[in-house]
């Protein structure tokens, strides 16, 4: 068995290095194709010799029989010529600025950098970055025809742009569209140059992470009608395409499927909304909404902007965590935060209800939720503390199996006795396969069970007699 695992991690070794040498042959063709473009339209551009009336006459590298996530970007999204020169310019910068080296030539009538040429110098990186301008001025050279016609390529139409992997907005202000930067974004390169799936980073301007787990559906204890309810976003998840475009009720009804699960913390809600993207093969990103709501005037809708553009474009669930303390009750308006608060609720309304794919708000109360809100939600579902059996399931199905409750112990009275969510029982599940361990006991006893279940209940502020 062993030996086998062996012989498997070594295979993926292999793969790898074959798949990085044959992406880095193309990346070489693709990279020389670019630098003979940029070559001949500067010739063409100052009247120069050059052995080619137009850059067209450049035929891009042959990705038919190549391999590689690169070669199989090209062909899965049939990228013409314009549209494979736009997408190398968008990756030199992070594989071969140097490409770029000579579109820093200066204008020595007014002795800086031609304004035609675009791109842009960044803190950080000694070489060009290109930008939309750099994009159109390789394309089309001084030609305002042609220019005019690739504005919407750049802008709107690119398969690049479309996925939210370049982002093309204003950089200050009122600058215009075309000093934008023209650049993969960093968490797009490895999907690109290795093939690795994407996976959105968290920070400050994207404010999810995705939500993982090692449990299956058999793990979540939960009512019957809690249950139901769960099944009936799964149901929506797999059929709700058929509902709106095959039987054409899209028409009549709104795109996607909002749910509210309520109820006191450590009752399974982030549990379940796990359970639901793993097993319907979807990816469910939770919003930091701390992290959402920024001291600047229009960075919170930027940055939501951009969790869900990505949702959308990947079909990502989105699962906002403690949804009442940015969804609640909405203030009267005293002042301009005031009044720039309820214009984010508003936004966030907005994109929630025109979202087509599922979203899910948590809370602890369903009362806490301003009713606008709940009027958008195809189901409220609610998770209940757990009762005696429920509990007593929980508790059978927690133990390590290498380091169980002790035979002697009564897992009925400790079920009946303490009223504690599944959450807090996994707190006093680590706090007693520890003391276990360290002691070298080969069984958890009753005793450590319920005093590790005193201590938990005594951080809640609950002192049992």
């Amino acid at each position: 068995m062993d030996t086998m695992i062996l012989e498997n991690k070594q295979d993926l070794k292999i793969e790898k290095v074959i798949h990085s040498q044959q992406n880095a042959e193309v990346l070489t063709a693709e990279l020389s194709w670019l630098s003979l473009i940029i070559q001949t339209r500067l010739e063409l551009y100052f009247q120069q010799e050059t052995s080619y009336q137009s850059i067209y006459e450049l035929t891009p590298p042959e990705v038919a029989d190549k391999e590689g996530s690169y070669a199989s970007f090209i062909q899965q999204h049939k990228l013409n010529f314009e549209e494979r020169l736009l997408l190398i310019l968008a990756l030199v910068p992070h594989i071969k600025p140097e490409v770029l080296d000579i579109l820093l030539t200066k204008n020595k009538d007014y002795d800086r950098r031609y304004s035609e040429f675009g791109g842009l110098l960044l803190e950080g990186h000694l070489g060009l970055v290109p930008t939309a301008e750099t994009a159109i001025f390789l394309l089309a050279g001084e030609n305002l025809n042609k220019r005019l016609q690739y504005h919407t390529l750049l802008t709107e139409n690119f398969i690049a742009i479309r996925k939210g992997m370049i982002s093309v907005s204003q950089t200050k202000g009122n600058s215009p569209l075309l000093s934008s930067i023209w650049m993969i974004a960093n968490e797009y390169v490895a999907s690109i140059l290795t093939g690795t799936p994407y996976q959105a980073v968290y920070s400050p301007d994207f404010p999810a992470q995705q939500l993982h787990t090692k449990l299956s559906w058999q793990d979540l204890i939960v009512s019957r009608s809690t249950a139901r309810s769960l099944q009936e976003i799964r149901d929506w998840v797999t059929h709700g395409q058929t509902v709106l475009e095959t039987l054409e009720l899209g028409k009549r009804l709104k795109p996607g499927y909002k749910s509210l699960f309520y109820g006191p913390p450590g009752t399974g809600k982030s549990m379940a909304a796990a359970l639901l993207g793993k097993s319907t093969g979807k990816q469910v990103y939770k919003i930091d909404l701390s992290m959402t709501v920024s001291k600047y005037i229009g960075e919170t809708e930027k940055n939501l902007a951009k969790v869900f553009d990505q949702a959308q474009q990947h079909d990502w669930i989105l699962f906002f965590d403690e949804a009442d303390s940015l969804f609640g009750q909405r203030t009267q308006v005293s002042s301009a935060n005031d009044r720039y608060g309820n214009q984010e609720i508003g936004y966030l309304l907005q994109r929630i209800e025109d979202f087509p794919g599922v979203v899910i708000l948590a809370s602890n109360l369903k009362d806490n939720i301003d009713d606008a809100f709940t009027r958008r939600f195809q189901s409220m579902i609610e998770f209940k503390m757990p009762g005696v059996e429920e509990r007593h399931q929980l508790w059978k199905q927690s133990f390590a199996k290498k380091l169980p409750l002790d035979t002697k112990a009564d897992l009925w009275h400790i079920a009946e006795y303490y009223e504690i969510s599944g959450g807090l029982m996994m707190n006093v599940i680590r706090k007693c396969t520890l003391q276990a361990v360290t002691n070298e006991e080969a069984t958890i006893t009753q005793n450590s069970l319920e005093t590790a279940i005193r201590q938990e209940l005594q951080k809640e502020g609950i002192l049992l007699n």
